[in-house]
C-alpha cells in the first residue's frame, strides 16, 4: 500500500536510504543502499511518505545499497475493496477545526494519554483515503487481512506530518488535507490523487527512533590492524559471526547499517530508521559488494570503502557522498 508520501527521496539520510528507495505518493517510503553503478539508487523519502497502496519502504545508504533502487518489485496485492465515503467528504463540516495551514479536522475517536508523535516519531497507523467526489484512492483498512502501515512522522505530505502530531494514541481523526498540503491541483505522477483530500487515520502506536550510532573513533582512515584488500577496501571485524556460509555477489541480504563520510557526517543509517535494509549485491556500490561477501550471519564490520568502489570523489548526483566513506554492517540473514 502507499503511505501519503513526499514524493522526493528522504534525502540522504538515508543516502542509503535514498539509494534504496524513492518514496512517492503511490508507492511507500523509500530507502537506500550502495548503488552498483555508484550513483544511489531510490531511498526512502521524506517528500513522499505517504499512505500508499502497493509498496513497502525501501531501504538503503544513498551512499550505501539502496532499498527501493536495489530491491526487487514485491507481487501486485489484489485491489482492496472500497470503503464506502463519509457524508462530509466533500468538503469540512461546520464542527471540523482548521489549523492557519488550511488543514481541518474532526475526532472520530478519542485516544488515549496526552502525548503526541513527534517530528522524527516513527508512526503505525490505519488509514482511508478519498477525493472529495467520494472515490477511495488508498486504504490499509481495505485489504483482506488489514495491514497498518509505519513510517516516520516527517517523511510524508504535509498534511499528514501537521496532523500526526495532533493525535494520541488510539485516536481516530478525519482530515481534510488541502492541496498545497497533499500532492498538488495537477498531478506530477501518474495516478497520485489531486485536490483537496480527505482522510480518516486511526493512530495505532508511535515511538522515538533509536539514537544515532556514535561517531567511530577510526573514522578518519583504516587502523593499521584492518585488513585490507587488492581493490583497497579496508575492514575490520565488530563482532564475530555464526556459521561459515558467505553471501554470493548474487545473494539477497538483509543487513543494519550506518554510514559516516571522513570527517564523522553521519548520512545514513537503518539503524535510526529502525528498519532492517534487504537487497541484492550485486545492486550496490562496488564496494558493498566485495565487502558484504566476507561477512557470515550475525557478523558486525567496519568497512573503509574508497571512493572508486563508492561514488567517487565528484558524484554526478547531488546530495551523494563523495570520497572515501565508512560503513558499519551488520549482515542479519542471506537469502
Amino acid at each position: 500500500m502507499t503511505r501519503p508520501m513526499k514524493r522526493s527521496v528522504h534525502t540522504l539520510a538515508a543516502l542509503a536510504t535514498l539509494a534504496l528507495a524513492a518514496c512517492d505518493p503511490q508507492a511507500g517510503p523509500s530507502g537506500g543502499a550502495p548503488a552498483s553503478t555508484g550513483e544511489a539508487a531510490p531511498s526512502p523519502s521524506a517528500e513522499a511518505r505517504r499512505p500508499a497502496t502497493t509498496s513497502k519502504p525501501t531501504l538503503g545508504p544513498t551512499a550505501g545499497p539502496d532499498k527501493a533502487g536495489l530491491a526487487a518489485a514485491p507481487p501486485a496485492a489484489p485491489p482492496p475493496a472500497a470503503i464506502p465515503a463519509p457524508p462530509d467528504v466533500a468538503a469540512p463540516p461546520a464542527d471540523a477545526k482548521k489549523s492557519a495551514s488550511g488543514l481541518a479536522w474532526k475526532v472520530l475517536e478519542p485516544g488515549k494519554g496526552k502525548e503526541h508523535p513527534g517530528l522524527e516519531d516513527k508512526v503505525t497507523v490505519h488509514y482511508t483515503g478519498w477525493t472529495t467526489d467520494g472515490k477511495m484512492f488508498d486504504s490499509t483498512s481495505a485489504h483482506t487481512p488489514p495491514e497498518p502501515t509505519s513510517f516516520p512522522v516527517g517523511g510524508v505530505i504535509k498534511g499528514w506530518t501537521e496532523g500526526l502530531q495532533l493525535m494520541s494514541k488510539g485516536e481516530k481523526r478525519r482530515f481534510w488535507i488541502p492541496a498545497n498540503l497533499a500532492y498538488g491541483e495537477k498531478a506530477t505522477r501518474p495516478g497520485a490523487p489531486t485536490g483537496m483530500l480527505v482522510f480518516d487515520v486511526e493512530l495505532l502506536d508511535f515511538k522515538s527512533p533509536p539514537a544515532p550510532p556514535p561517531v567511530p573513533a577510526d573514522v578518519k582512515a583504516p587502523p593499521k590492524t584492518a585488513t585490507k584488500t587488492a581493490s583497497g577496501l579496508a575492514y575490520r571485524v565488530l563482532a564475530k559471526g555464526k556459521g561459515t556460509e558467505h553471501p554470493k555477489a548474487t545473494s539477497r541480504v538483509t543487513v543494519h547499517y550506518t554510514g559516516w563520510t571522513l570527517d564523522g557526517k553521519m548520512f545514513d543509517s537503518s539503524v535510526v530508521r529502525d528498519e532492517p535494509a534487504t537487497f541484492a549485491l550485486n545492486q550496490v556500490i562496488k564496494g558493498w559488494t566485495e565487502g558484504v561477501q566476507q561477512m557470515v550471519q550475525g557478523e558486525k564490520v567496519r568497512f573503509w570503502i574508497p571512493a572508486e568502489l563508492a561514488y567517487g570523489d565528484k558524484p554526478a548526483r547531488p546530495g551523494v557522498p563523495a570520497g572515501m566513506l565508512v560503513f558499519d554492517i551488520e549482515l542479519l540473514a542471506i537469502q
